[in-house]
């Protein structure tokens, strides 16, 4: 088990989630006030996003910041696991997925799905494979030092 200084970079790029999150909840509330959809409905009707463009929008937000929430588990279980032994590689790879999800956001923003792994958006998936590995093989290096 790994315990240094560098433990810090861990900490930092995990507050980034956090930050992104951030990010994403004040554009979900901002389009879903410039569209009118009230609680608790989660998405606009294919209707209502058909007739206007901030529905449409609220819900490329909206999508944008449930995927993140999807995969956040994921992340955050797989950057710690990785920090156990690789605290440096798991804070450059969660600090690259967190800005990679700014750039996904601002794709998804734009009001045309596929530009969300245009803009650089892609990184993210890149990024939590190198986790997701990199905890893997921590797991496996644990169980072989019991």
């Amino acid at each position: 088990v790994v315990s240094s200084d560098s433990f810090g970079y861990v900490g930092a790029a995990l507050v980034s989630t956090v930050w992104v999150l951030g990010f994403q909840t004040f554009l979900v509330g901002g389009y879903r006030w410039r569209s009118g959809i009230k609680f608790p409905q989660l998405y606009a009707e294919k209707a209502e996003a058909a007739a206007s463009k901030d529905a449409h929008l609220f819900n490329c937000v909206q999508r944008a910041h449930q995927n993140t929430l999807e995969r956040m588990p994921v992340v955050l279980v797989s950057t710690l696991v990785t920090a156990v032994k690789n605290p440096l590689y798991a804070a450059a790879a969660c600090g690259l997925w967190s800005f990679s999800r700014v750039l996904y956001t601002i794709g998804y923003a734009s009001g045309d799905p596929i530009k969300r792994n245009t803009r650089g958006g892609i990184l993210g998936e890149i990024s939590l494979f190198g986790l997701v590995l990199g905890a893997s093989y921590t797991a496996y290096q644990l169980v072989q030092d019991a």
